[in-house]
């Protein structure tokens, strides 16, 4: 059965239509309270005793794509308790229905609350005007920032985590509820400190997902000592295969001896080539020079002021981490290679009609480069085949020797097998990767100590290292369920919230947004 649409209905509880018209572009609705007495809102007494009325404009959702104004004809009362403070106060209203002193009803302060949180300032302020809810974009940003509530639920697991300001120059935490899968709180910065002081402040935390940054373990260590300390397992399969890529780095003179790639004939090299050869007998000598000067005890603080390089540089050296080869880069023409052999064999040795054969086979590059290529094959027929070996470069060394082989072209199996002969250290050194790669992926721990142990004599010696510094984490993050995964996650999200206010939102505007969506 239909019922019959009261006039009441289409105005927020509580209110009682007076009267109503419609205007070009919006509706005025009068209204009042239906109740005859008001509470003091200071003792709570009741009083019937009307003083004066006045006028309230709130604005309320559209009507019939018209934007809506509640005049709303409110009354003063005079206050009957004698020991009351108040002797005249304005009737309030129920709660969720207009708060005091507003000029939106709840409802729509809602809706602009959720817009607010969902777009941000302009952007949500040019479709609440779309939507006849017409607000300023510094209105938005402040309803998102007074109903901020910071979460109230008890702490048991949560992960840790630093993001970016700006690059290399400013960084803040985030902190997340990993029970929940939300976010708890932002904090300024990144300083052990700042974060001690969080952590002591929720006591019934009892498990802290972490990075391997030693800041947050320091905090935590501090702040909670009871709680347990877990790694991240992503950082640590990352941190155990940058290790074996930092070993081959480091072996990558023996590698070119192995493969048999020794010598370097700069005839033989472009113009391009050539220039980044001298720039390697540079770097070369700036290595010979550090290395002397650390060998006879001089510190690496000295050796920088000594040197003029960078104390980065320095220490790169020092470790052993700037120790590569030189080799030249790869080219466009790598993929035409055996065609172009082929055609040289054949007797068609013209550069210029060799690249156009090559580009009616699909090749992109410019004559140049096949030229190039025809004066170095040229060259070539007078030195020794070896010298036209290209080495390849660590990464791509070190990713032919952890996939599979089946995945290998005939020329990289070679490769790879000249080195896994010649140099079992390098081999060893996969295998105590791989080791504790499977040890994450199947959750036992129970060989770590000894892992550790064979670990710290071969080329990975540096991360068993750190791994021994934090095996309690490491050991955790094997055995147990959490890992900062989710917090990582996070951290895009808030990235994303920050590009849409052209990085320009603040700390407390950043928390609003992204705890008041959960």
């Amino acid at each position: 059965m239909q019922q019959a649409l009261r006039r009441s209905s289409l105005v927020p509880a509580g209110f009682v239509v007076e009267s109503a018209y419609c205007n070009a572009d919006s509706t005025v609705i009068t209204v009042r309270h239906f109740q005859s007495f008001g509470l003091c809102p200071s003792c709570g007494s009741v009083s019937r005793r009307v003083h004066s009325r006045y006028r309230r404009r709130v604005r309320d959702l559209p009507l019939s794509g018209r934007m809506v104004e509640l005049i709303v004809i409110a009354r003063r009362f005079r206050s009957d308790a004698v020991l009351c403070g108040r002797q005249i106060f304005t009737e309030r209203f129920p709660e969720g229905v207009v708060a005091p002193s507003s000029r939106r009803t709840s409802r729509l302060d809602g809706i602009v609350h959720h817009l607010g949180l969902a777009l941000g300032g302009r952007p949500a302020a040019i479709f609440a005007k779309r939507l006849m809810l017409p607000v300023s974009n510094d209105t938005l940003l402040r309803v998102v920032r007074r109903r901020s509530r910071p979460p109230s639920d008890p702490l048991k697991v949560v992960g840790i985590d630093d993001w970016a300001w700006r690059r290399n120059h400013r960084y803040a935490s985030i902190v997340c509820n990993l029970e929940r899968r939300r976010i708890v709180s932002l904090l300024p910065d990144r300083e052990a400190a700042t974060a001690q002081a969080w952590l002591a402040a929720h006591p019934t935390i009892e498990i802290i997902a972490r990075d391997r940054g030693g800041g947050y373990g320091e905090a935590a260590a501090k702040a909670l000592p009871h709680a347990v300390q877990v790694a991240d397992r992503w950082h640590l399969m990352e941190n155990a295969s940058r290790a074996f890529l930092d070993a081959v780095r480091k072996s990558m003179r023996q590698v070119r001896n192995v493969i048999g790639a020794t010598r370097i004939e700069p005839e033989l090299l472009t113009a391009a080539e050539r220039i980044q050869y001298e720039g390697y007998l540079r770097r070369d000598e700036t290595n010979a020079v550090i290395l002397e000067l650390a060998k006879s005890g001089m510190a690496i603080k000295q050796i920088a002021r000594q040197t003029g390089h960078s104390r980065k540089l320095v220490r790169q050296v020092v470790r052993g981490e700037r120790n590569d080869v030189f080799r030249t880069r790869q080219s466009s023409l790598d993929a035409h290679l055996p065609w172009l052999d082929e055609q040289w064999v054949s007797g068609c040795r013209n550069g210029a009609e060799l690249w156009r054969r090559s580009t009616a086979r699909g090749f992109r590059g410019s004559l140049r480069v096949v030229g190039e290529w025809a004066t170095r094959r040229r060259r070539a027929e007078k030195a020794d085949a070896e010298n036209l070996q290209r080495i390849p470069s660590a990464r791509t060394i070190a990713r032919m020797m952890t996939i599979g082989r089946d995945t290998l072209s005939k020329a990289e199996t070679v490769t790879v097998a000249a080195i896994e002969a010649g140099m079992p250290a390098l081999v060893e050194a996969r295998e105590i990767v791989a080791e504790f790669h499977m040890m994450i992926r199947r959750k036992a721990a129970a060989g770590l100590a000894t892992w550790i142990e064979r670990a710290r004599a071969s080329l990975v010696a540096s991360f068993a290292n750190g791994v021994t510094k934090d095996e309690a984490a490491v050991r955790a993050a094997i055995t147990l369920p959490w890992s900062n995964g989710h917090t990582e996650g996070q951290i895009t999200r808030l990235k994303l919230v920050r590009r849409q206010m052209y990085g320009r939102g603040n700390i407390d505007l950043l928390q609003a947004r992204l705890v008041g969506t959960e």
